[in-house]
């Protein structure tokens, strides 16, 4: 068993002013994004500024904060926050649905891309790279809060959570995340994109794997108390989830390689 190594979930306080460690993993991870989005912006399209990258970074951003937020509360535990609204805005607790966070960062993408002359999906194939700095970064932060551990196990790694009032030595399940949402999935997508590929694909190829990877982790990981498993003891909702995300990026791929031939344009 290894020790769970004892780190303050506040980064800094400043009086009353308290900067978590969870709300710096989103700082990285949107910086990160934006550096490496910078890197290849040439290759995207070479009119576009790096003001113009900015604008687009920041409405992403807030898609997947807001859609992050809510798509916890209406996913997870909308009872909850009924019978407490303010608890919305305690996001420094924890709380963000990744499915939720999609949704936003669709939605801003299809506004963004109206506004600036391009499709839905050129966006997207330039963006699904980007992302898993920011998904890695995110787990780092659950595991710092010490939150979304996994279950009760015996192999070597294991380790004893303090917020866990069974103290019971469990999986690192969000180490778990970092390293396929984060590490696995950004070497196949940045690998992937680094030669001309249809539109859609890079898409597809994001929506397949993290579906993928999180369904995997999900069996390990213990599901939100408040909706326990689904069904069969084994189902939570973070698989239910993903089905559809796994099913339309095996769509997105087909349609890609069927509809088009590779274009300049699409490489990212």
């Amino acid at each position: 068993m290894l020790p769970y190594p004892q780190i303050d979930p506040v980064a800094l306080a400043i009086g009353p002013l308290k900067i978590h460690w969870y709300g710096l993993m989103y700082l990285i991870g949107i910086g990160g994004a934006w550096w490496l989005a910078s890197r290849r912006l040439n290759r995207f399209d070479p009119t576009w500024t790096k003001e113009k990258l900015s604008d687009m970074v920041f409405w992403m951003s807030m898609g997947v904060i807001v859609g992050g937020r809510l798509g916890y509360v209406l996913f997870y535990d909308l009872g909850a926050y009924l019978a407490n609204p303010t608890l919305i805005f305690e996001v420094w607790k924890g709380g963000m649905s990744f499915h939720g966070g999609f949704i936003g960062v669709m939605l801003a993408a299809l506004w963004f891309g109206k506004k600036n002359n391009k499709s839905f999906f050129q966006l997207m194939d330039f963006v699904a790279p980007m992302v898993p700095i920011g998904l890695g970064a995110g787990r780092i932060g659950n595991f710092i809060n010490a939150e979304l551990w996994g279950k009760a196990t015996d192999v070597p790694w294991a380790m004893v959570f303090p917020t866990d009032p069974a103290q019971l030595a469990r999986h690192p399940s969000q180490l778990y995340q970092f390293a396929l949402e984060g590490v696995a999935l950004f070497l196949i997508l940045w690998l992937f994109s680094r030669k001309p590929r249809p539109t859609m694909a890079v898409s597809g190829m994001f929506a397949l794997f993290y579906g993928i990877f999180r369904f995997i982790v999900e069996f390990v990981r213990v599901p939100d108390a408040q909706l326990g498993y689904l069904a069969w003891n084994w189902l939570t909702m973070g698989q239910v989830l993903c089905v559809p995300m796994i099913l339309g990026g095996l769509f997105l791929i087909w349609l890609a390689y069927h509809r088009a031939p590779a274009t300049p344009a699409a490489a990212v």
